[in-house]
Parts: structure tokens; sequence; C-alpha cells
């Protein structure tokens, strides 16, 4: 099942089937450890809309509320070696092969709801910033328990050349207005997301493909509830929280995004996210 965060509403889509939820709080909706069941009881007590069939993508927001957004680093081999060349003048690059194979995750604070895109707005690359580029994740939704009840697409967008200068440079490099994106749903399903899902990104310019790949999930080095368990050792969330699980997905080191660039991330059983660069 599919829950969407819409303009008019919060609609939940089944079977090609949609829904329009009588809740307003999408918080205390989301964050129930029962959260699949709830929605299953809901769509076999009522019947489907016909109105909610189709929408623009412009009617689609952020499906967040209050929750923070979190992110997890060097969890595919692919990141890792990207991390490592990156990081090779500023002598970092030790950190990224030893934090790959540590028994800790790395894990950083990505962002607050309010710089949260949503599907079709626009993600933003930094002024100071000489070499840019999205990052495809999978992202988790855990409830304030700590268990998963939902996934979504993550466009966890970084700056190379900042991070590269030096790794305490991250939180510049990872966290400012419009440098996370999520959508175009939360999806809720019945079990845990199949690990041969797949992960794909594309990159347009000028309606043109420029670069585009694909990972399945299983290639992550970490396990979901792994990650999970070290976010919620000394922290927690009251309304839930998204965890960003890292990329596996990186464009050669000669490509940077572009101004009007427009960046496509799609993962399976979820959908695809769509987002211009401002």
């Amino acid at each position: 099942m599919h829950l969407y965060k819409t303009r008019s509403g919060i609609v939940l889509s089944d079977q090609q089937q949609y829904y329009h939820l009588p809740v307003t709080d999408w918080d205390e909706l989301v964050n129930q450890d029962d959260l699949h069941t709830i929605l299953r009881q809901y769509t076999t007590q009522n019947t489907p809309s016909d109105e909610y069939q189709q929408w623009a993508e412009i009617d689609l927001l952020a499906p967040i509320g209050r929750q923070e957004v979190w992110a997890s680093g060097v969890t595919y081999l692919r990141s890792r070696d990207a991390r490592m060349e990156e990081s090779k003048k500023s002598g970092g690059d030790n950190f990224y092969d030893r934090v790959y194979d540590a028994e800790r995750p790395e894990l950083f604070f990505k962002s607050t709801a309010e710089r949260v895109v949503g599907p079709g707005d626009a993600v933003r690359i930094r002024a100071d910033s000489t070499w840019n580029v999205p990052e495809p994740e999978l992202t988790l939704f855990m409830t304030s328990l700590g268990k998963i009840v939902g996934y979504t697409c993550g466009n966890d967008m970084s700056s190379r050349s900042i991070e590269g200068e030096n790794p305490l440079y991250l939180p510049q490099a990872k966290t400012y207005d419009g440098s996370a994106a999520l959508g175009p749903c939360l999806y809720v399903p019945e079990s845990p997301i199949a690990p041969d899902a797949q992960i794909q990104l594309d990159i347009l310019r000028a309606g043109q493909p420029v670069f585009s790949n694909r990972i399945a999930i299983s290639q992550m080095k970490r396990q979901h509830n792994e990650l999970v368990s070290f976010l919620f050792r000394e922290c927690s969330f009251p309304n839930g929280c998204y965890l960003m699980t890292g990329t596996g997905i990186v464009p050669p080191d000669d490509f940077t995004l572009a101004s009007q660039d427009e960046v496509r991330i799609t993962i399976d059983g979820i959908g695809t996210l769509t987002n211009r660069v401002a």
C-alpha cells in the first residue's frame, strides 16, 4: 500500500484503488507500529474513490510531517571507493575505508522537515561547491519505537568538493536548504521490502539522459535493522524518523550537476521521485 500526502489531504493507494483518508494529522497516522494492519482495515471497510485515481505531480507533497531525516554513509562498496577517492588530497581517505569495515556505522543528521522538498520541487546545489551529485537512497520510516513500517525514495544531495576537502566538513556538504528530497509516497508493505528491489538513478540535461545506473538494495553491506538500532541508541523520535540508507550509485568523478538538470530516482515497489536542480 502507498500513502500519499497531497495538497487535498492524505490519499491511500492499494491495488490501483484510491481512498481519501478521513485524517489530517500525518504524524499521528504514520507513527503506529501496526500501520499496515490499520490501512488494510480501512480498505476492507470503505469504498474507493474515483476522484483520486489521477493527480498531477504538483499536488504531491513530501511524505513527511514533523519527522527528522537522518542518513547513513559508506554502506555500499561503491560509496566507500568514491569517498576515498575524493578525500585523498586531504588525507582523509582511510577514514572511509575504516568505517566501511567497522562495527559502528556512519550516521549523521541530514535534514529537518522544513528543508525537505517533495516530488516535482527543486533540490539545490550549494553556491560554494564545485562538485555536486545526487545520491539515490532507499529511505526507511521508523515509528517512535524504532519499528520500520514504511519506505520511500530519498535524494541525499551531496557537495563532494566540500566533503572531499576535509571529512569534518560533512555537515556543510550534506545539510543545507533543499539538500534532501523524499517521495513520491510512503510505501507500507506487509513484509520488509524485497532484497532484490532495484534502485535506479536517471539524470537528464535539457531533456537528454547524461547518467543512468541501477543497483539492488541487497548490495548494501549493513542490515536495515542494524542501522536503526544504532540510530535509536541515544536518540528519541516522538513522531518517528526517516533514515536514508546510503547510496551504491555514484556518477563518475568528471560529472557534476547543473542548474535545471532533472533527477529521477526509482525504487521497485515504491515509485519514482522526480526533482529538478535549482
